[in-house]
């Protein structure tokens, strides 16, 4: 497959797959794209005769010719770069320096908090150790990234103060140069907790689903009683801190709130401008999503879309993070073919010290890869994570969405398919739907 071709909110459009080129087209040219594939004219005139005049045909038809000798129309085939092959280069580690959690969300993947093991905080030499690991292990790339996680992090500050001390000071000694980000339910952001993150510059993902009832519903207390107006307050506070800057709210939806759009509109409504909200992964549970979701799935991503894009032009936007599409300077192609880098690049680190592909794959031991103290030790699942790229994938490599979605979540498709090579087909469906809009909207943009 070399193109794509779709209409949405009026507009006709046109990607070439392989060069990421998006083109804003009419309803002849599209009705072209059914027949042509850059070689038989002769063919889309004869199957398009009576419908439109043969001289519309065939100055369309030259026109096609010339994007394709511009290289973004049937573009070549994209081929593996040499750096997949070689020996990876570490650049992100999630330290779960909490696996405990002050709440009981209903679909939290790390059941409760303790990701199936028992509770547990990690210890500061374990955080140092996992430091020296990325430096040891990231080669010349100066640019590194850390994010505290759980559980819920705020539960160990102990450990993420020492932690950002320590990295701190050995990025001069080291010549590398960290991000730094937490991922926090929110319970516990105090002021002073607050004025400490913002002091040293740590992006935050806050967790909020939408609205009060969506909210409470999947993410209460231990006593079961609702959260909503603690966590609204304890964000609002670290978001007006930071001048609207270097946050995200992260929300989830599930079967109980198909109408998420109007999660996320209403969480834009009360000014939060940095917004991502996330299907639910899940399965043999009453809140999973199903095929049967998808229609009404679809529309709620357009109903979004076209509320996104009204708030942009009139100068009072949001950002989303499925729609932060760039279709004219996307990432290099080692990136576009392998996604995350989960695996290879980046790992999960437990409180004790142990390395997993990602944060999803801890608790699931025979994903287990290392150790911070003795490095990547099973090597052999490491490379299958490395090769377990978008080409090397036989549903991917049929499917236009490859180079934008790189063959999806690999724990999900282990979670569904016990497979790395096939990925999760729902998540499919719902990122090949996001995309189009993304498309949609940067097309109207450009208008």
């Amino acid at each position: 497959m070399q193109i794509h071709k779709f209409y949405l909110n009026g507009l006709y459009l046109l990607l070439d797959i392989n060069s990421g080129a998006v083109h804003s087209i009419d309803k002849l040219v599209y009705d072209i794209m059914d027949t042509f594939d850059g070689h038989n004219d002769r063919e889309v005139s004869q199957a398009l005769a009576g419908r439109y005049e043969q001289t519309a045909i065939a100055e369309a038809l030259a026109e096609l010719h010339e994007l394709s000798r511009e290289g973004t129309l049937f573009s070549p085939s994209l081929t593996v770069p040499a750096r997949l092959n070689e020996k990876p280069l570490v650049k992100s580690l999630c330290l779960h320096v909490a696996h405990d959690c002050n709440l009981r969300c209903g679909y939290c993947f790390a059941g409760a908090g303790d990701f199936g093991h028992d509770r547990s905080l990690m210890s500061k030499e374990v955080g140092e150790r996992a430091v020296e690991f990325i430096i040891e292990n990231s080669g010349p790339r100066r640019n590194c990234e850390i994010d505290f996680f759980g559980g819920e992090p705020l539960l160990n500050m102990d450990t993420v103060r020492h932690v950002v001390n320590y990295v701190r000071r050995r990025e001069p000694e080291s010549s590398k140069v960290f991000k730094l980000t937490l991922t926090t339910n929110a319970v516990l952001l105090d002021d002073k907790t607050i004025q400490y993150l913002n002091d040293n510059n740590i992006s935050l993902v806050l967790s909020l689903d939408g609205r009060r009832q969506v909210h409470d519903r999947m993410r209460p207390y231990v006593d079961d009683s609702g959260s909503y107006d603690d966590v609204l307050a304890n964000i609002r506070r670290a978001v007006d801190s930071r001048n609207g800057q270097n946050y995200y709210l992260r929300g989830t939806f599930t079967a109980y709130n198909l109408d998420f759009a109007a999660d996320v509109i209403d969480m834009a409504d009360k000014g939060f401008t940095r917004l991502s909200v996330e299907p639910v992964i899940a399965k043999d549970c009453d809140y999973q999503l199903t095929p049967e979701h998808l229609p009404e799935l679809y529309r709620q991503y357009e109903i979004l879309a076209e509320e996104y894009l009204q708030r942009k032009l009139a100068g009072r936007g949001f950002d989303f993070f499925h729609f932060n599409v760039d279709i004219n300077n996307g990432p290099c192609v080692a990136k576009r073919l392998s996604g995350c880098g989960a695996g290879h690049e980046y790992f999960a680190v437990t409180p004790t010290g142990d390395l997993y592909p990602c944060h999803q794959f801890v608790g699931r031991d025979h994903y287990r890869i290392g150790n911070v103290f003795k490095g990547v030790e099973n090597t052999r699942l490491s490379q299958k994570f490395r090769q377990a790229h978008v080409l090397n994938k036989p549903a991917c490599r049929e499917c236009w969405a490859r180079f934008y979605c790189s063959g999806g979540c690999h724990a999900n498709a282990d979670l569904f398919s016990q497979t790395l090579e096939e990925p999760y087909r729902l998540g499919c469906e719902l990122q090949k739907k996001r995309l189009e809009c993304a498309i949609m909207i940067q097309a109207k943009m450009a208008l």
